[in-house]
């Protein structure tokens, strides 16, 4: 072979990895937008990643999330969400607030969504109705007004007496405040409580609603379900704790870290599913054609540690329902 040739030769060679490389499709990317800071995000995002992979996406291999997180920052969710809209991303997964899954709405009409809420997707203007969403969302919704009302009752068989209940909620995320204060004043008035209701949107605020909560000492605390109070969760534990008051949660990291007890979605198991939506939306399938589907799991955590310390003694009916007990 002549000298000219080879090198022409090996210059296609060398040459056509690079061809066949530009020939690949393009890797799919996910917009991931939470109203939240990543902090104590890991099990969730895992539960994200399993109903992706559930679905034949692997983040790296098969699949690129692009992450945004507001920070606790609820007014600056408008900002990432165009971005990402801009960004032409093949779809937006908005997580940890319904404020999320407006933001990303009001930013694309194109690009589907899938969502994580806990308020009815339908009432706030999502979609259209659970079974035919409609338009370009679709997601996983948990049962907010029966998980309220549960876990009030839950909380009044572990603590005797109980009468006076003190609700915290976050006021600048008034959209969750507003279906949790509805949803607990409706359950209260059924089974004979008085609501007292208690606001904290920061460290400090929540400082000092248990410098208020001391004084007025009323028979329990149920926090709201909220992101930001997931983020506070040690201090919220130690706080009460320190002042002796039972407080009920909706998650299970608080009991795991020493809360009393929690009731809620199996959040890990929702963001698998929704993982799981957003992998069949890549395939193809649109989110008009995807009903809105309710959170499947749900589990009663108690630390019985902590009730003892409390003077509690924890009933064999809730002993036999709870899915974990914690000594």
């Amino acid at each position: 072979m002549k000298r000219r040739e080879f090198l022409g030769t090996l210059g296609a060679a060398s040459v056509w990895p690079l061809v066949a490389r530009a020939q690949q499709p393009a890797m799919p990317v996910i917009g991931y937008l939470n109203a939240y800071s990543p902090d104590g995000q890991s099990e969730r995002l895992r539960g994200f990643r399993q109903g992706l992979a559930e679905t034949g996406y692997v983040e790296g291999v098969s699949v690129a999330i692009e992450y945004r997180w507001a920070e606790d920052q609820f007014d600056r969710l408008p900002a990432p969400a165009a971005e990402l809209a801009r960004r032409e991303v093949a779809m937006i997964a908005a997580t940890g607030s319904l404020l999320s899954a407006l933001a990303a709405k009001a930013a694309t009409t194109t690009i589907p969504i899938v969502f994580l809420v806990a308020e009815d997707p339908v009432r706030v203007g999502l979609v259209t109705s659970f079974a035919r969403p409609g338009g370009n969302l679709t997601g996983i919704n948990f049962l907010s007004a029966e998980l309220v009302a549960k876990r009030l009752e839950l909380t009044r068989e572990l603590v005797p007496g109980m009468a006076h209940v003190a609700v915290l909620v976050n006021p600048a995320n008034a959209l969750n405040s507003e279906t949790t204060l509805r949803d607990a004043q409706a359950a209260a008035r059924a089974i004979g409580l008085q609501i007292q209701v208690i606001n904290a949107g920061s460290s400090r605020e929540i400082n000092a609603a248990f410098a208020n909560l001391a004084r007025e000492r009323p028979d329990a605390l149920f926090v709201g379900g909220e992101g930001f109070f997931n983020n506070r969760r040690v201090q919220l534990v130690n706080l009460a704790s320190r002042h002796a008051l039972p407080a009920t949660y909706a998650d299970r990291v608080f009991p795991e870290i020493g809360g009393l007890m929690s009731y809620g979605t199996n959040i890990i198991d929702a963001y698998r599913q929704l993982g799981s939506y957003a992998g069949r939306v890549l395939k193809g399938t649109k989110p008009a054609d995807l009903p809105v589907v309710q959170a499947s799991k749900f589990e009663l955590v108690i630390n019985a540690e902590t009730a003892r310390m409390l003077g509690l003694t924890v009933p064999p009916s809730l002993l036999a329902i709870a899915d974990e007990v914690i000594e």
